[in-house]
């Protein structure tokens, strides 16, 4: 399963490869690693989406280790994502749920379209084939689709799914979820919210409310809150990210559809900007293609080293 990870990692992150790795190829054919060298190195890495405080960070190791010296292109590759891989190494932790917590609440929230009811399926899924228990809520109670999305994987995964009627309260849909998932001794509760960032003050209010009624059935809960963040949005996931900091406590980060974006570098932005937990990447729809986050098989993926 890991060879075939890896693979599809290479292949969904092949986008943003080729867009680095060209330009790579194109700067450095046997060339001194001089100021010139340096300079188009550093506009190469903030096109990619690394960010300018990543791209200064990478120079610089770069002038103090190699300035001066001969480099081919796979040269530059290799140390780049040498480079890459220990900005990224702290923040690789995998989700580790809390089994005295019957259950652990993992309270999911992004905005809409970033693929949060699909990870809750895929997470689900993995679940099961891990004998742990899942509960998943329905909490996204203003979109339709995002219930049926969710009865679907709960009924592939074998899952309880708690949903109520369109526009049901959410924070009070949670309560229930969270009763039935005690009851049932469920290992793990995975709560689906809303993320119609339009009216944020609403969405805050909602995601506020959901935490503090479901403290009153367990006053440590939720222990997670999985940002979940759509590769393909590049810089704007930055922007995701203080804005749901500001409403909840975010715990961690899940980065998806990387298989669709050329902005894989967003990553390690992200990393080098929050320091946030990067608990899983996802690069298809399977199950599988959801899983913990590599700092070293990312950095040479994304770099084609």
């Amino acid at each position: 399963m890991a060879l075939g990870f890896l693979s599809r990692l290479k292949q969904g992150l092949s986008r943003s490869t080729a867009k680095i790795s060209e330009s790579i190829g194109a700067v450095f054919t046997r060339r001194k690693l001089d100021d010139a060298a340096l300079s188009d190195l550093e506009d190469l890495l903030v096109a990619a989406d690394l960010g300018t405080a990543v791209a200064a960070r990478i120079i610089g190791e770069f002038r103090r280790t190699r300035f001066g010296s001969e480099v081919t292109d796979d040269e530059v590759k290799q140390a780049l994502a040498g480079e890459i891989a220990k900005i990224l190494a702290p923040v690789a932790i995998p989700l580790a749920l809390d089994r005295g917590k019957k259950p652990h609440v993992v309270l999911m929230v992004g905005v809409n379209g970033t693929g949060k009811t699909t990870t809750i399926g895929k997470l689900a899924q993995q679940y099961r084939e891990q004998g742990i228990r899942a509960v998943l809520a329905a909490g996204d109670t203003f979109r339709a689709a995002a219930v049926e999305q969710l009865q679907v994987w709960g009924d592939r995964t074998g899952a309880p799914v708690i949903f109520g009627p369109p526009n049901t309260d959410s924070a009070g849909l949670a309560f229930d979820a969270l009763a039935r998932a005690q009851e049932q001794g469920a290992d793990v509760l995975l709560i689906d919210t809303a993320g119609r960032l339009h009216n944020k003050a609403a969405l805050m209010d909602e995601l506020q409310k959901i935490i503090r009624v479901i403290k009153k059935k367990d006053e440590t809960a939720p222990h997670s809150v999985l940002l979940v963040l759509d590769a393909t949005t590049g810089q704007n996931a930055l922007n995701q990210v203080d804005v749901f900091r500001e409403m909840v406590n975010v715990t961690g980060l899940v980065v998806t559809k990387l298989d669709g974006s050329a902005r894989g570098g967003i990553v390690v932005a992200l990393a080098e900007e929050f320091g946030l937990p990067v608990h899983f990447v996802g690069v298809g729809e399977q199950a599988g293609d959801l899983r913990p986050f590599d700092p070293g098989e990312f950095a040479r993926g994304l770099v084609g080293a």
